[in-house]
Formats: structure tokens, C-alpha cells, sequence
């Protein structure tokens, strides 16, 4: 069973957004994703000031079965990444909501917020 946390955002292409003060927010992938990827090997991730629209790919993940791009679930700009993914892009697996956190986002648009889910409807479309 995938796992959640409450307040959280999510988007349905299994990325989630934690806002961390009014106009910047911190992205990852979720626990589900991490399951469905297995083992991962390498993170490519996106580059600092990179201006970015929600739903466009950023990020790619690489792991044992797969490679999977990771769309933004909002827009903006990014202004920091993990760059312990670099060496440890297995923290995607241990810690997909703690140290496993990807970028973090000055959003350009709230208004994308309403369309991603809370935590129980994320695990809804999870289950389908």
C-alpha cells in the first residue's frame, strides 16, 4: 500500500508539492511512483533558474526497470535542487517525502493548485 502524507498536493503523474511558504514549494516524487519504478540508479535534474509550465517534463529518473520523465506539477521557476540525488538517487526510494525531495519551485501561478489532489484523492486514482 502506497502511502500519503495529508496536506500535501499531488498530481495524477505521481509528483507531489509541499508548499513551503507563499510562492515557493518543494517537489518529489511519491511513494507509489517510487514502488512502481524500483531501484533508482540516476536523477537528472533540472537546472537552477529554469523556467518551467505545469505538465512540462523536468525531470527524468532512471532506475533498474525504467526511465520516467516527471512532469512539474506547477508552474514557475526553479530555485534549488537536491543535489544529493546526484550521489544518492537512491533517497528517492528511502525517503520520497523527507531527503528525497527533487526541486523546489517559486511559483509563477496559483491557480494550478486547484488542479492537482489531496492526499485521499491521490490514493483513489492510485488504486484504480
Amino acid at each position: 500500500m502506497s502511502n500519503a502524507p495529508e496536506g500535501l498536493y499531488y498530481s495524477e503523474a505521481h509528483a507531489w508539492l509541499q508548499l513551503e511558504d507563499g510562492n515557493t514549494a518543494r517537489i518529489g516524487i511519491t511513494d507509489f511512483a517510487q514502488q512502481a519504478l524500483g531501484d533508482v540508479m540516476h536523477v537528472e535534474l533540472p537546472d537552477l533558474a529554469q523556467v518551467v509550465a505545469a505538465g512540462e517534463q523536468v525531470v527524468l529518473v532512471e532506475s533498474v526497470k525504467t526511465a520516467s520523465d516527471v512532469p512539474s506539477p506547477v508552474s514557475g521557476i526553479v530555485v534549488a535542487v537536491n543535489e544529493a540525488l546526484r550521489k544518492t538517487p537512491e533517497l528517492l526510494n528511502t525517503s520520497p517525502y523527507g531527503n528525497g525531495w527533487i526541486y523546489r519551485i517559486r511559483l509563477s501561478n496559483k491557480g494550478d493548485l486547484p488542479d492537482l489532489l489531496d492526499a485521499g484523492a491521490y490514493l483513489s486514482t492510485c488504486a484504480e
